[in-house]
């Protein structure tokens, strides 16, 4: 839930000024998501093959196309749903390939040696002096506290880990939020782990018994595995608002006073085949501290307009709650009907009216969207 609190400031004047708790800025995570659209519900996705030897374990969908092969589950298992050249694998494959192009087309932050071992890294779009990617070692990467900070590696062709070989993620680093690009082909190393999406454009490689939090997005060749573990990260459900925005000012002998909160947003990455949320809004009263009726404005005098949709991404419907007062939780925004990542930003109208008799001075009232 994220609280807003509004105060209702006056000496001669009143005025409406909404403050909320202090979140993230742009400016501390400078790299937007990477968006996998519907491939983000897939942990193994392939253009010609999945073959598989042993006790594979995939928690996530698996998919193939245009190739129509999938060999080997069982023995291995799926957690999720196996789509051979359907239209789900289609969709996703077609998303991937906007992934990767996203990422290839990125500019690097840095260019680092081909070999990561034994380095720890913050946060950037990382590229390989040489074009090619290897870890011989336990490579780090640290978020520095920003659970939203995002690494990107370009390798302009292969990307080869050692046996045993260990990618280990600190300061709130999220496997969701790692990418690797791969031009041609990628080879992972006996018993070794990785993090993160691995999208290559021709094949992927899994020697026996490597551990992967993240992805295998092959485009146009095979995903090959060997009594492995793959599990898809869990994508996330959140709603943000501004740290702050000035509603204006208004006599205490005037009736009220309307403007706007600032942009809210909502961020869908369950990937989700029925992607559907319903964000609602809540209100305390205004008060000055003190408990007579004439240093309160009730619920039930302030009012919550969303408005249309200043943005969105993805698929699904939007729809906006029906404007009224917040003497009790109201819907603000809903989505149904979507696959995959979505979004959606509105900037709501308050609308605050002022009881006859109400004193001069200084009200605050704490406003919450929440989202499920």
């Amino acid at each position: 839930m994220t609280p807003l609190v509004l105060v209702l400031l006056a000496s001669l004047l009143t005025g409406l000024v909404v403050v909320l708790p202090a979140g993230r800025s742009d400016a501390s995570a400078p790299q937007p998501p990477v968006t996998l659209g519907t491939a983000g519900s897939f942990a193994v996705l392939a253009g010609n093959s999945v073959v598989n030897t042993g006790a594979t374990v995939v928690t996530g969908d698996l998919g193939v196309t245009p190739g129509v092969t999938v060999t080997g589950f069982p023995p291995g298992s799926v957690a999720g749903t196996i789509h051979v050249d359907d239209p789900a694998a289609v969709r996703a494959q077609s998303d991937a390939a906007i992934a990767y192009a996203d990422i290839a087309s990125r500019t690097p932050t840095a260019t680092v040696p081909t070999d990561l071992g034994a380095t720890t890294l913050t946060p950037g779009i990382y590229a390989s002096a040489s074009g090619t990617f290897s870890n011989t070692g336990d490579l780090v990467l640290d978020a520095q506290g920003d659970p939203d900070a995002i690494f990107v590696f370009q390798a302009v062709s292969t990307l080869l880990t050692a046996a045993a070989s260990t990618v280990t993620l600190t300061g709130g680093a999220q496997a969701r939020n790692v990418f690797w690009q791969v031009g041609t082909s990628a080879t992972l190393g006996a018993n070794s782990t990785l993090a993160g999406t691995l999208l290559a454009l021709a094949s992927i490689t899994v020697g026996a018994d490597v551990t992967i939090d993240g992805r295998l997005l092959a485009r146009d060749g095979t995903v090959t595995l060997d009594t492995d573990s793959i599990t898809r990260p869990a994508g996330t459900l959140s709603v943000s608002v501004p740290e702050s925005a000035d509603l204006g000012s208004v006599r205490a002998s005037g009736t009220g006073i309307s403007a706007r909160l600032g942009a809210v947003t909502v961020v869908d990455t369950r990937y989700a085949l029925d992607a559907a949320w319903i964000a609602t809004v809540s209100a305390t009263a205004f008060t000055t501290g003190g408990a007579t009726a004439s240093e309160t404005i009730a619920r039930s005098l302030i009012s919550y307009s969303s408005g249309e949709a200043t943005a969105t991404t993805g698929d699904a419907t939007f729809i906006p709650g029906v404007a009224g007062d917040l003497g009790s939780t109201r819907i603000a925004f809903s989505a149904s009907d979507g696959a995959g990542e979505n979004s959606a930003t509105w900037n709501p109208t308050i609308t605050v009216t002022l009881p006859a008799g109400v004193r001069v001075g200084t009200y605050t009232a704490t406003i919450t969207h929440s989202v499920a």
